[in-house]
């Protein structure tokens, strides 16, 4: 019989929760949009904001986020998951894809629904914009950030083709033709302002948990805490079913602590 640990990454993208809440836009654009998943009993006073992957890329959306996105609602949390334009999209890539996020944790932090203090939850590409949220002069707000299997070291990443030609593709070129992007947009260098926690597992061979390993050591100190997870590849911190996950709620969690 087949176990969480052998769904393939097809199987984990392409399954899909019951539908949200609501979901509302924070722009004009038909992507500015964020998903609320709210728990049939409010148990934790912190929002979990969710921030999908792909690469940034068009093709991947949020709804291979929509189970982990359940998963945090059915433990008692409130969520929104956001989307945001990326590569390919009128206004997408950096800075726009970016200046969604912050836009929308601009609206979800005024959403009723959503009002108590937000812990950021970000995958692959999401761990990214995350982690770059965190470095931001208006993090003081956030109780936290949580990266999951992050692109967190963007010149080093570059360097060594993570997602073949994603980084460049998001940014507009390589660290030597952008370098003022790379500067702004690369979690590397911009030391968080608000606690982080990186989970990431060791046999990911999409995003390789270097990556995260860099970025622990270029901001060490208590407020950075870096999980290694021993399974789960690059998409089991995104299953609720798979054992990997676990690493994920705890990591929230103790945020929310």
């Amino acid at each position: 019989m087949a176990t969480a640990a052998d769904r393939s990454p097809i199987e984990v993208l392409d399954e899909r929760a019951a539908p949200p809440t609501r979901t509302t836009s924070y722009g004009d654009d038909d992507a500015q949009v964020y998903d609320v998943r709210l728990p049939k009993r409010l148990t934790r006073s912190l929002t979990v904001v969710v921030v999908h992957g792909g690469f940034w890329r068009a093709e991947y959306d949020r709804g291979h986020a929509s189970r982990q996105a359940q998963a945090f609602a059915d433990a008692g949390y409130p969520v929104a998951v956001v989307e945001y334009r990326r590569p390919g999209m009128p206004g997408g890539g950096w800075p726009g894809t970016a200046q969604d996020v912050a836009a929308a944790l601009t609206a979800i932090r005024r959403d009723p629904d959503l009002a108590h203090p937000p812990v950021l939850v970000g995958h692959s590409a999401g761990g990214q914009l995350v982690t770059w949220a965190a470095a931001q002069p208006w993090a003081h707000g956030l109780r936290g950030a949580v990266s999951l299997a992050g692109v967190v070291d963007l010149a080093h990443g570059a360097a060594t083709q993570v997602g073949g030609d994603a980084i460049p593709a998001f940014l507009g070129g390589s660290p030597e033709e952008v370098p003022q992007a790379y500067a702004a947009a690369d979690p590397a260098v911009l030391p968080p302002s608000v606690p982080v926690v990186l989970v990431h597992a060791r046999d990911d061979d999409v995003v390789p948990f270097e990556l995260s390993e860099r970025y622990a050591a270029a901001h060490r100190g208590p407020s950075v805490r870096l999980t290694p997870v021993a399974g789960g590849g690059h998409y089991g911190l995104i299953d609720p079913e798979h054992p990997a996950f676990a690493e994920v709620a705890a990591a929230v969690d103790l945020l929310a602590s």
